[in-house]
Order: structure tokens, then sequence, then C-alpha cells
């Protein structure tokens, strides 16, 4: 079994790292603000950026099919999610993700509903698209945050809320969400016709016998009209590729997904 080094702090004061910015000028700081990790990458992600640059010739690319089909093997053997390659699209960031999924499906003024607190970006998003934000508090029960199911409800049917920014597992509440809790949230979106965003690019991080549960693995009603985001780079500390992508299995709206992408010149 191969080993990992979790116990090496790399010096990062020379790598223009936003974390460490501030440590540059007052050693006394210590960064805990960004999900970051200060641990080398792994061995092979060190190779595979070693072979591509080996290659010498950085021109433009498309996603190979190993690549595709990385992801689908991910996700069916650690998340027991299974769907087909088109349904796939490749995308810089989740939060730029978020940002084309609120222009491609709702209008300037719209509802679009976040739970707090939540990822800052998840707000800063919505507003600066000119649609109206709608939070939703998590309320802590015995320790953990939980979801107001009524209050849910009566803030998407009194604000017409037409889209939901949804955070699985949860940051910074690191909640991972029960199968009924999931269940909830989807048949609320399926009953006011609410377009369900979940940003699952914490998938793997889930500890101490939490088991994350991907959004349509619950139901195949769900998969017209939720897109599941996600992204390699929080599990193998890889932020600075900008890279993720998007599970997008209605037609429709992976179509209008990727023309207001291509808009954007987000190019696959």
């Amino acid at each position: 079994m191969t080993k990992y080094d979790f116990t090496t702090l790399p010096n990062r004061l020379t790598h223009h790292t936003y974390k460490w910015k501030e440590t540059e000028t007052d050693p006394e700081i210590i960064p805990a603000w960004i999900a970051d990790m200060d641990f080398n990458v792994i061995p092979e992600v060190r190779e595979a950026v070693i072979g591509y640059a080996d290659q010498m010739v950085y021109g433009y690319t498309y996603a190979s099919d190993s690549l595709y089909q990385s992801i689908l093997d991910w996700e069916k053997e650690e998340h027991g999610y299974s769907f087909d390659k088109e349904a796939v699209v490749f995308i810089e960031g989740v939060v730029p993700a978020i940002s084309t999924a609120i222009q491609a499906f709702t209008k300037e003024g719209d509802a679009v509903l976040i739970n707090t607190p939540v990822y800052p970006p998840f707000a800063r998003s919505v507003r600066l698209n000119n649609r109206r934000l709608i939070e939703n508090s998590l309320v802590k029960v015995n320790g953990h945050f939980e979801i107001d199911f009524e209050q849910l409800e009566r803030d998407i049917v009194e604000n017409d809320v037409k889209l939901y920014v949804f955070c699985s597992p949860h940051n910074p509440g690191g909640r991972v969400w029960t199968k009924e809790e999931l269940t909830k949230v989807a048949d609320l979106c399926q009953k006011h016709g609410v377009l369900l965003i979940s940003d699952e690019i914490h998938q793997d991080l889930a500890l101490y016998g939490n088991k994350h549960i991907s959004m349509n693995t619950i139901s195949d009603a769900y998969k017209d009209f939720t897109l599941v985001l996600s992204s390699a780079t929080k599990t193998f500390n890889i932020a600075g590729t900008k890279n993720s992508f998007t599970i997008i299995e209605n037609e429709d709206l992976r179509k209008a997904f990727k023309q207001k992408q291509l808009a954007n010149n987000q190019h696959e």
C-alpha cells in the first residue's frame, strides 16, 4: 500500500500563495482562512505535472477520453454515481460554474437562495449577477448545523425562488447531509419548480464514519432539475490548477449551461 507524507511542512513563503501572503510581512500570523492544505502533493500528481511539462509544447488542448473516464470511474467507485460521459461539462472552477448557472437559468431580479453561513462566494455570485439574494439560516442543534425545512419552504414560496445553491457537504459547517435531509431538499425544489445546484466539491473529505451521498443518486427524478458540481482540487490539494466539472444529466439544461459558458468565453 502506498504511503503518503502528511508530516512535512513545505515553506510556501516564496510561492506567492494567497494563504501565506500576510505572513510574508508579519511572521506572527498563522493563516487558517482558505481551503488550501499545507502538504506536498502526492507523488502521482507531481509525476503527472512533470510528464505534461516534458511535452515541451503547451498549446490548446481538448479533454481526453481518459480524463472523462477518470471522472466516471471515480464517481462510480467512490460515490456510487453512474452517468454518461455526455453529462460532464468542464469549467475552470465551481464558483464560475455557479455564476454560469445563475446567468443561464435566471433573470436579473430573480430570487436565488443559499443557506447561511456558507462559503462567501455563493452570496457574492448572486449579488454580482444582479439577482435577489435569499438567505435561509441553518440552525445549530446539539452542536451541529441543521436545516429548518419549514422555514426553507416558506423562504422558497414567499420569495418565488428560482434557483437554490446548495453546499453538500457543507462548507464551513462541516455537515455531511443525510439521505433524508437531501431528499427533503430535492423534494422541495421539485415541488416548487426550483433549479438545484449541488456543490459537492468536498465530497471526498467526509470523516468519522460519515458518507457523502451525491444528490442524483437518490432519485432519477432529481436529474431533471439538479446540476452537480465537483472537482479534484480539494481532494488532492491542487486548487491552483483551476479545474472542475459540472454533471448535467438533463440535456436541455446542459445545452443552456454550455451556451452561457460559451458566451462568457469559458471554453471547455
